[in-house]
């Protein structure tokens, strides 16, 4: 016998939660699919470490994108703490540069002693200005229908002028970074917004970088990437309750098998505890990746391919630096390492050649500086994202390659400490040291993310292009997608979810 329902929403991530959240309380039917034993996706807490009292955010690890609206809408019972640093670069043989969250002066006398003059935060200070009336400017557009190129030109030049358009959405953004700075590491840590989960040239005409730097510039207003208390789980558990008491039916264990949809009707087919079951429903929202979604549609697509390296690190304490700087500010907001601008484009040029590059940039930060909630007394969480290292580097042996990487991202660390990072680590109930890292093929193998594609493909433009007027659209009215891959998807943010819902209520 087929079920019917409404809605049927396939993939239970984050993004699937929101959409069957806002669908249910406009009271829709809604069932939500998910392939694991557990709701969340990559947005999750896991203890990796045995006997560890240690609950970490996996896979995604702060929250950017979050809408305040969302969290209103929903009634969610989250907290985001804000961090007191926002990032430290550390420097051999000299002071490193320390950016404040709100940037003041002992950034300014920070950047001082990296340059020599004032100039370079002068430049910082004001376009940094112009980019957060930008952001404040953009962010409501993120949950209403995609605002056309021109109009949404309008609102970006009014609110923050011609040039930074020009800069952000014109020209490849290495060529905005090397004409406002001019010191090498601080190109670096501008540039490492323009490349989180995107494996491209600083420079390329493509303008990837320029949509993996605006996504990350314009969350909710601010671009702020916040803490969330509990770990991402937390925020997974309160998405998870609110669609349940909403009236939505959450069903775990369950893996879709084919997915059809005419425009009027569709129909999921899936398997639980052994059994097939098919629903039919009015619409079907994908919550997994466009080119899983291909698959269950019978069409063939290309995988995309991530580029990262994640890795979870639990301490006995924090360890102390060469340069003396306390480790409670080195830590607490992000920790560049190895991520000058020419470094990162050397380590691009160099992977998309197939290699691993010489230096490996990446950027760690310690959750429990915010927030000590995740792990029993004493205990420090590191997590480390690794960039520029695309999925086929690992196809010949990603468990050789995965552990050459983590002991080489240790020894990266260890030429900024004044005690090795393994003095430090803590050890789990069987003497091993906690450190864990996932590659991009243990995120597909883990999640049935192709490629292990953070963002489920490469991110787009805001603004309307061939699809339709929430950007979720497919080729068939009925079937959309309310994941990361959504024109804007992409990260924690639930926007995709929402404005699934929102084009199904319209």
């Amino acid at each position: 016998m087929t079920q019917r329902y409404d809605v049927v929403v396939v993939g239970g991530g984050h993004n699937g939660l929101v959409a069957a959240a806002y669908l249910a309380r406009a009271g829709r039917s809604v069932l939500v699919l998910e392939r694991l034993e557990r709701v969340g996706g990559a947005a999750v807490s896991a203890t990796p470490f045995a006997g560890m009292g240690a609950r970490l955010s996996r896979y995604s690890y702060l929250v950017s994108l979050l809408p305040a609206a969302i969290v209103a809408d929903l009634g969610l019972r989250i907290s985001l703490r804000s961090r007191s640093v926002s990032s430290y670069t550390p420097v051999e043989g000299a002071a490193g540069l320390l950016v404040e969250r709100e940037p003041g002066p002992a950034t300014a006398a920070s950047f001082r002693a990296l340059t020599g003059s004032d100039t370079e935060f002068e430049n910082w200070s004001a376009w940094y200005s112009s980019l957060a009336a930008m952001a404040k400017a953009m962010a409501p557009t993120m949950l209403a229908p995609l605002p056309s190129r021109d109009a949404l030109r309008s609102l970006v030049v009014s609110a923050a002028g011609e040039s930074l358009w020009q800069q952000v959405f014109e020209h490849p953004i290495g060529e905005a970074i090397e004409e406002t700075f001019v010191h090498d590491l601080v190109r670096g840590v501008v540039a490492t917004d323009a490349l989180i989960g995107t494996h491209t040239s600083l420079r390329s005409e493509s303008l990837l970088a320029n949509r993996c730097f605006l996504y990350h510039l314009i969350g909710d207003g601010t671009g702020e990437w916040r803490v969330p208390v509990g770990g991402m789980g937390a925020v997974t558990g309160e998405l998870a309750r609110v669609a349940r008491e909403s009236g939505a039916t959450i069903v775990t264990g369950a893996e879709a098998m084919s997915v059809d949809a005419d425009g009027v009707s569709g129909e999921v087919r899936y398997v639980h505890g052994g059994e097939e079951v098919t629903v039919a429903a009015g619409h079907v929202l994908s919550g997994v990746a466009p080119a899983v979604l291909d698959r269950l549609r019978g069409k063939a697509s290309a995988s995309p391919a991530g580029a990262q390296l994640k890795i979870n690190i639990l301490l006995r304490r924090l360890p102390r630096l060469r340069d003396g700087v306390d480790p409670r500010s080195a830590f607490a907001g992000t920790f560049h390492l190895d991520e000058s601008y020419v470094e990162l484009e050397d380590a691009y040029t160099a992977s998309a050649a197939g290699s691993v590059p010489d230096l490996l940039p990446g950027e760690m930060y310690c959750h429990t500086l915010t927030d000590e909630s995740i792990v029993d007394p004493g205990l420090h969480t590191l997590t480390l994202f690794g960039l520029h290292l695309p999925a086929p580097l690992f196809e010949a042996d990603n468990a050789g390659l995965r552990e050459d990487l983590a002991r080489r991202y240790l020894a990266a660390l260890n030429r900024h400490l004044a005690e090795p990072i393994e003095d430090c680590l803590a050890t789990d109930a069987e003497g091993r040291p906690c450190v864990e890292a996932r590659t991009p093929l243990d995120l597909e193998e883990e999640l049935a993310m192709p490629g292990g594609h953070i963002f489920h493909g490469d991110l787009a433009w805001p603004y309307r292009t061939e699809t339709g007027p929430w950007g979720v659209e497919t080729d068939v009215a009925n079937l959309l997608l309310c994941g990361s891959g959504a024109q804007r998807g992409g990260g924690v943010s639930g926007i995709a979810g929402h404005n699934a819902a929102m084009a199904v209520l319209s």
